[in-house]
């Protein structure tokens, strides 16, 4: 990437696997186009043997590559002339939970969106800076965009699984999306793995053939996991993921959060400040002052920015007197 904003093409606008959900931009679009999996190019062979139980489902079914980091270095966001991030860096460690926490329209979710390139699928969209995953810049000439969003997943702040479309099916789409052909073997036991890892596999595992629409807002949301979590991404986005669930299905999703922290790095956007005390280890402060673009005040380990900050405006939000 360069160091001056680039405004994104609209063939990059038409790659995308996710829907956004971002309440703070009104140019974004509501639907997206589906990926081209047709192409020879984009198409991968997984192969397993038959039959995969117990000790071989896990060994082939984890993680290839050790815990990813992930670096943002002097982000710089823009719609159209109107610039919302300003100069961002910050690192995401292996194997933590970052909470990106402050006020509405600070361009947290913004900056989500750039860290696995939807940021792009925005006409008016550009931005300037380098987004590295283990030191490999994600915007580079030569790495594709599939490749990016299979590395990085995103959970979005409502749940968004295919109404109409099995339980199996939800889970396994993203294959198909990233250009993964696999056999039936490795489709049963991808969506096993997944939905176990999701927290979702002892309550559906009799009804994978149902609709995946008629689960409740909790399931579908541990659901939409389990569809991230098929493709084997290094990272996991997760933008509010608990703002619309009642405290009962926020448990169990912050519970499969901490679980899934052993294997693969989570970035979590929330305006809920005792969520961020409980499920991260590091936390990044953002805010935008008026008429003016969003920057990190804070950022470090989750117990000293709540305990003691150094930054009186971190303070005065970690407890409540704005935001």
């Amino acid at each position: 990437m360069t160091d001056s904003p680039q405004t994104m093409t609209d063939d990059a606008v038409t790659e995308s696997t996710e829907p956004i959900d971002e309440h703070q931009q009104s140019d974004v679009p509501e639907e997206t186009k589906p990926l081209d999996v047709d192409s020879p190019t984009s198409t991968r062979e997984l192969t397993m043997p038959n039959p995969v139980v117990g000790d071989d489902l896990e060994r082939i079914l984890a993680p290839a590559a050790e815990l990813a980091e992930l670096e943002a270095r002097q982000i710089s966001a823009w719609f159209g002339e109107r610039k919302v991030l300003d100069r961002v860096d910050l690192t995401m460690e292996a194997g933590k939970i970052t909470a990106l926490i402050g006020p509405s329209g600070c361009g947290k979710s913004t900056f989500l969106r750039i860290l696995n390139r939807m940021h792009e699928m925005v006409p008016s969209a550009s931005l300037a800076g380098e987004v590295l995953l283990d030191g490999e810049d994600i915007y580079g000439a030569t790495r594709r965009l599939t490749q990016a969003r299979r590395d990085i997943g995103m959970v979005f702040q409502k749940p968004n699984p295919f109404p109409a479309m099995s339980i199996y099916d939800n889970v396994i789409a993203g294959l198909k999306l990233t250009g993964i052909k696999a056999s039936r073997d490795v489709k049963d036991a991808l969506v096993e793995s997944s939905l176990i890892k999701a927290g979702l596999w002892k309550e559906v595992r009799d009804r994978l053939r149902q609709p995946g629409g008629g689960l409740s807002g909790g399931q579908q949301q541990r659901l939409c996991i389990a569809r991230s979590l098929a493709v084997r991404p290094r990272v996991l986005l997760m933008d509010e993921p608990c703002s619309a669930l009642d405290p009962t299905s926020t448990r169990v999703i912050e519970e499969t959060m901490l679980e899934l922290a052993k294997e693969v790095t989570i970035v979590i956007v929330t305006h809920n400040m005792q969520q961020a005390q409980r499920v991260s280890d590091n936390c990044a402060f953002f805010l935008a002052a008026q008429g003016t673009p969003g920057m990190i005040v804070e950022q470090g380990d989750t117990g000293v920015m709540f305990d003691s900050p150094t930054d009186s405006r971190t303070f005065d939000y970690v407890n409540g007197r704005f935001g």
